[in-house]
């Protein structure tokens, strides 16, 4: 394995945690990891890898199938049982039942070593793209989004923040970052916004909808001033701008 460095991805910082028993392996993935952009964190086992989860909230997890302890498939299940975070399973095992189980078990891709940091570079990307793009399908967004320097976690209606934290989030709020979740870049009006959030029309002299967007860029902007996820379309409305993975 050589590394050279890649492009960062272009937005905010998608969290990886990689988690491999062997050190050389282990400290040649996080250099690389971060090399391309991304802020990752490392595990030396599974009992480590259960213990920085719930605190980190990681995007993506880099996991060896293979080590003492708890093994990757049983880590597998619990990541996509409980925390619903992307697996790429990296394993020196590679034949095709192994792949499939691994698969079975939640893993959303499969690297079998020794494998080029180029082909590791495209499989994290890939995978990221597919988990945490705005790709809406059949009217339902991805579990988890990005917004900002902040993660959506729809299917436990909490917003986190890059330290894993979790923000306070009304009702209303989490309603408005539904909104945006399921129409990325579209210009929506304060009609539109009113209706699909809450179910009623636009009242001209009604400014919930601008007071509610002021807070959450307070939470989720690296500079609310100038917000560049929930964006202002003058005379228009507001836009959600999705960062590239």
């Amino acid at each position: 394995m050589s590394l050279r460095a890649g492009h960062p991805p272009q937005g905010e910082k998608a969290r990886i945690i990689v988690c491999d028993d062997d050190p050389d392996m282990r400290e040649t993935l996080v250099e690389f990891v971060a090399m391309q952009g991304y802020a990752v964190e490392q595990a030396i086992d599974g009992a480590t890898l259960r213990r920085l989860v719930p605190k980190l909230r990681p995007d993506l997890v880099l996991l060896d199938l293979n080590m003492p302890g708890e093994d990757g498939l049983s880590l597998a299940r619990w990541l996509k049982s409980d925390h619903h975070c992307a697996i790429l399973m990296l394993t020196a095992m590679g034949s095709l039942s192994d792949k499939v189980v691994g698969l079975e078990m939640g893993a959303d891709d499969y690297l079998p070593k020794p494998f080029e940091l180029a082909e590791l570079r495209a499989r994290i990307r890939a995978v990221l793209r597919r988990t945490m793009s705005p790709v809406v399908v059949n009217g339902r967004p991805p579990e988890r989004m990005r917004f900002g320097r902040c993660v959506f976690d729809l299917a436990e209606r909490q917003l986190f923040d890059d330290a894993g934290k979790g923000l306070p989030l009304t009702a209303m709020e989490y309603d408005l970052l539904y909104v945006f979740a399921t129409h990325p870049r579209r210009v929506l009006n304060r009609d539109q916004i009113l209706e699909l959030a809450h179910n009623r029309q636009w009242d001209p002299y009604d400014r919930s909808v601008d007071n509610r967007i002021a807070r959450l860029r307070k939470k989720i902007e690296v500079d609310p001033a100038h917000p560049r996820v929930l964006r202002t379309v003058r005379g228009e409305g507001y836009m959600f701008e999705p960062g590239d993975l």
